[in-house]
């Protein structure tokens, strides 16, 4: 639409210093730029007044009926992850919140138990440890034996 490149900015800075003159050159500039900033301004609330209008006409259910149609698998995933949000976030005071409440109450009785269940395992492992001897001690004792056997004329 309106395109400059930097030859043009070249020539109109050139053309600007000749007839402005050095000494109101910024004050220029900063005029220019206010001016800018200010269509921009425009620019940026139209756009939003506009697309403030496409919403109230509805504009935005149109096309995603029309995308709907058009990808039936993307439209079946996004209603798949709407149906999973709405069924996780369930009111306390619901049925299904009573519910969540009972299952948070048996899976701690069963983390619990789990844990009481493990420590005596660990419990029952370390003292099978503590009460089986080392193959080292059999070996001792085991010369033990022999040298007491030797000793007494046994062997």
């Amino acid at each position: 639409m309106f395109d400059l490149g930097w030859t043009e900015l070249l020539l109109i800075g050139i053309v600007a210093l000749i007839v402005v003159g050095p000494k109101d050159l910024p004050m220029l500039f900063r005029k220019v730029g206010q001016f800018v900033g200010k269509a921009k301004g425009m620019a940026r609330e139209f756009s939003r007044a506009m697309d403030q209008a496409a919403d109230d006409a509805g504009v935005k259910d149109i096309s995603k009926t029309i995308s709907a149609a058009t990808n039936p698998v993307k439209s079946s995933i996004d209603g798949l992850k709407t149906a999973a949000q709405d069924f996780t976030s369930v009111a306390p005071g619901s049925e299904a919140g009573k519910l969540s409440k009972e299952r948070a109450e048996a899976a701690a009785k069963i983390e619990k138990a789990t844990a009481e269940k493990a420590k005596a395992r660990l419990a029952a492992e370390a003292a099978a440890e503590v009460a089986e001897p080392k193959p080292e001690d059999v070996r001792v004792g085991a010369k033990t034996q022999d040298t007491v056997a030797e000793a007494k004329g046994e062997a």
